[in-house]
């Protein structure tokens, strides 16, 4: 299926009516709800693109909707948002500011206890498709300062348009770079690219296991890159730009939980600028997936804290609206099927 517009493809579309680069960024703050659409006193756009205003908005409101799910903690809201083409994708506003946001409608890489990776993938999303999902939730909640690319999809299958992203949350909307974190499982394309950017993002590995077998069966069609390839990247990352490296680990009873393998990730970070993130499975149906003991979650943490490395555990947020990553999107394709 068809993706949308690009940023850049966008801006070039303006630039030919006469806008300059001053235009085109203010017509992009109006779109996030940082400027105002109306044109200031001494700062009148060319002509054209006056005249050409309203369509402009009109087509950049037109690439999503969305529709709130609240969740009973008071800070988590999911999105679902329909696109133009009648696809959707998720974003989920999380407390301290975050929003989580999609890269590809569905996902390529297969991992079996992810519910997106289980309808494989759909089409990719533009840049201009990435950063709506910023723009409608600030609709929602205007106090967004983070941004992570943790939703629908893997960035590394789409870079093009997740670094077209990347640079205008920071370059335009003015976050933090340490404040945009861009969540991978990993892929040489982009441990390459993400140094070259004009804005630098903190980089998140999805690991959860340290067992390359193990990874394999965990994540079918992820790179075949061993665990210590991909931690070294990642580390080595995070020395370059001064932001700790990521490790996240989705934990399953019984399956990557072992004292074990947590002691090897200590001896593989051990002395590196890391944290580990871990967080409790989200059960799928049909996965046969268990959340470990919350006693056993707390030891796994103690062995990483115990030898030096900052370990938390992530609440599994919105679990009353589905929270896990594509589920909501699930339901709704099926209703949607239901109702044909």
């Amino acid at each position: 299926m068809a993706r949308g517009p690009h940023l850049s493809e966008l801006a070039a579309e303006w630039q030919a009516l006469g806008a300059k680069p001053q235009h085109v960024r203010r017509i992009f703050l109006a779109w996030a709800g940082l400027a105002p659409w109306e044109a200031r006193k001494g700062e009148s756009f060319p002509k054209a693109v006056a005249e050409a205003l309203p369509d402009i908005r009109e087509r950049l409101d037109r690439l999503t909707h969305a529709l709130p799910v609240r969740s009973a903690e008071a800070e988590t809201v999911k999105l679902i948002l329909g696109l133009e083409d009648g696809e959707c994708v998720e974003s989920v506003l999380l407390p301290r500011q975050g929003l989580c946001v999609s890269t590809q409608v569905g996902c390529a890489v297969g991992c079996v206890f992810c519910m997106t990776g289980k309808g494989g993938l759909v089409r990719q999303l533009s840049s201009a498709e990435i950063v709506a999902q910023y723009c409608e939730a600030r609709r929602v909640r205007s106090d967004v300062r983070k941004i992570v690319l943790m939703g629908m999809g893997e960035p590394s299958h789409n870079l093009d348009a997740v670094c077209e992203a990347v640079e205008f949350f920071g370059n335009v909307c003015g976050l933090a770079h340490k404040d945009i974190v861009v969540s991978t499982v990993g892929d040489h394309r982009l441990f390459d690219r993400l140094p070259a950017l004009s804005v630098r993002p903190a980089l998140a590995l999805s690991l959860h296991t340290t067992d390359n077998a193990l990874r394999r069966k965990l994540l079918t069609n992820s790179k075949d890159i061993p665990v210590e390839t991909l931690l070294e990247r990642t580390l080595d990352y995070a020395d370059e730009t001064g932001y700790p490296a990521q490790i996240e680990w989705t934990l399953m009873a019984g399956i990557n939980d072992a004292p074990e393998q947590v002691e090897r990730l200590a001896d593989l970070i051990e002395g590196r600028y890391a944290m580990v993130n871990f967080i409790a499975v989200n059960p799928v149906e049909g996965s046969g997936f268990r959340r470990p003991e919350s006693a056993h979650m707390q030891d796994l943490i103690t062995i990483l804290r115990r030898r030096g490395t900052v370990a938390t555990l992530r609440d599994s947020a919105a679990q009353d609206i589905e929270g896990g990553c594509g589920q909501l999107r699930a339901r709704v394709i099926g209703i949607r099927k239901e109702q044909a």
